[in-house]
């Protein structure tokens, strides 16, 4: 059996894999603001603050992420 050494940063790896939450969340909010308007164009610019609270708190915990995984590879093991 043959086992491959990882050299190098994983944690790049990690946050490439968890982007996709925030990603696809991102993508969630957006749609539902859209379905929503279509539904009841008089009601937009009640919802747009919504919109953009969800994205800052979506974006803030991809950040936290990246910041997360920063400072646990930088920690000695």
């Amino acid at each position: 059996m043959l086992l491959a050494e990882v050299v190098g940063s994983t944690a790049a790896i990690g946050y490439g894999l968890a982007a996709i939450g925030p990603g696809i969340g991102v993508g969630l909010v957006f749609s539902a603001y859209i379905q929503s308007t279509a539904r009841q164009p008089e009601s937009s610019r009640l919802t747009l603050p919504y919109v953009w609270i969800g994205f800052a708190v979506i974006e803030a915990l991809a950040l936290l992420g990246i910041a997360f995984g920063f400072i646990w590879a930088s920690s000695p093991a």
